[in-house]
């Protein structure tokens, strides 16, 4: 005969029913979460974002408006029309700019259209966050910039806007507070972005011996104590230098976890008095190997494969931008993949061949379809990747044809701004703006 104990029966029953409350809690937040990222909203985040800090902070607002009961879905600027806008009445912006006072790539096509046409919007209240760079002549330009066509569209401001200087802990705060504030509660998820690791630098090597440029340096770094992090190829590393702390520098990741260290391509930067960067100077030149750099890694949603990663991919890029592209192209390579077409420019072949036996190797062995190089002194006249791209345009329309998708890495002034206009002048404005709302063109520069 079996006995039966009571008490730890009772305990059993009670453990069993607090097991159950707990499945349940996470169940609901589950299913709040999946309605408020597809289904019907009340509350609109619409975020446009360069490098993935306004898709950040904008799934963390989303999070705190549906901490507090309300339905919040999250939206990328990409997608939003005027449509959208007239049947909202909510809707909170968060806007990054790019360039001196431009909208990002997700922000262009509403910016160019919907923001030139005069809507009425007196239904619609509204709030923005606007992100940016005060050493910028037009800091903060596109959430100042929408921000005044939203009020001259009618529409009503819930709160003034907030412009944030890179990533200003005291902005972000009263964002947050505000949010806090609508959504009646004050019991928002936290927002604080990871703790910096320590590294150490385990190799440094001069790209560039000779070049009429500034040094660029290939350093390999690797944690100082523990294993090495996770991250993705398209993601960014940002540095907290000793001369300046607050203000940490981010690089593009060279490399894939597999190869067992972080590489990063960095130019040593210098000030018109000659002395070089904080952050640049101390890792090329002043940080040995056994000094801490501080280091934490960023996801860069939108320059990571994602639904690209067995599409043909058409790399483009100069300088230290070849950091990201090695990293797609490697992390793609490993994977079996082989359809890669890179464009890269630079200013001499004979100093600026920036991992020249690497990519020889990936194209002798199939690994890289093509390979179109330009250096821009070399010539009787410049010659930049915007060149290579018109002068192969029909193998840029076939390779697009067959779903190709585009990445361009590199420097923001000159090729960046010439690369997009030839890809207009190839492609055609709409196929253009088609291949951004696709996320089949995708940039990281600087």
């Amino acid at each position: 005969m079996i006995t039966i104990d009571p008490v730890r029966w009772g305990g059993a029953l009670a453990l069993s029913g607090v097991y159950l409350m707990m499945c349940l809690a996470i169940w609901r937040g589950r299913m709040a979460r999946a309605s408020a990222a597809t289904g019907p909203a009340d509350w609109l985040v619409v975020h446009a974002s360069q490098t993935g800090s306004a898709d950040w902070l904008a799934q963390r607002s989303v999070d705190t408006l549906v901490t507090g009961g309300l339905k919040a879905r999250a939206v990328c600027m990409s997608r939003l029309d005027l449509d959208t806008l007239r049947g909202a009445s909510r809707v909170l912006f968060i806007a990054s700019t790019y360039g001196e006072g431009d909208a990002p790539d997700p922000g262009a096509r509403f910016a160019s259209e919907a923001m030139a046409a005069a809507p009425d919007l007196s239904h619609l209240h509204y709030a923005v966050l606007a992100l940016g760079d005060s050493s910028y002549a037009n800091y903060c330009g596109f959430g100042r910039q929408l921000d005044r066509w939203l009020a001259a569209r009618g529409a009503t401001p819930l709160f003034e806007r907030i412009d944030v200087d890179r990533g200003a802990p005291a902005a972000l705060g009263e964002w947050q507070h505000q949010l806090g504030r609508l959504a009646g509660t004050m019991d928002a998820p936290d927002w604080e972005a990871p703790a910096y690791g320590e590294w150490r630098i385990a190799a440094r090597t001069l790209m560039n011996p000779g070049s009429a440029g500034g040094p660029l340096y290939r350093l390999a770094l690797v944690p100082l104590d523990g294993p090495l992090p996770d991250w993705r190829a398209g993601d960014l590393a940002q540095v907290s230098a000793p001369r300046d702390p607050a203000h940490p520098r981010e690089y593009s990741v060279a490399s894939v976890p597999a190869e067992g260290r972080l590489e990063l391509m960095v130019r040593l930067q210098r000030r018109e008095d000659g002395t070089p960067g904080a952050a640049s100077g101390w890792l090329c030149e002043d940080a040995g190997g056994q000094d801490v750099v501080r280091l934490r890694l960023r996801a860069h949603e939108r320059f990571r494969l994602g639904t690209n990663a067995r599409r043909p991919l058409i790399a483009i890029g100069n300088g230290s931008g070849l950091a990201g592209l090695r990293a797609l192209l490697k992390e793609r390579i490993d994977n079996g993949v082989r359809d890669h077409w890179l464009l890269f420019g630079e200013r001499n072949a004979a100093h600026d061949s920036l991992c020249r036996d690497e990519l020889q190797e990936w194209l002798a062995a199939g690994a890289l379809t093509r390979l179109d190089l330009a250096f821009s002194r070399d010539g009787d006249r410049p010659r930049y990747v915007q060149h290579l791209l018109r002068e192969h345009a029909d193998v840029l329309r076939a390779w697009v044809a067959d779903d190709a998708a585009i990445y361009v890495c590199g420097s923001l002034q000159g090729m960046a701004g010439g690369v997009h206009d030839a890809l207009v002048e190839i492609l055609g404005e709409e196929l253009v703006d088609r291949l951004v709302s696709e996320g089949r063109y995708r940039r990281d520069v600087y």
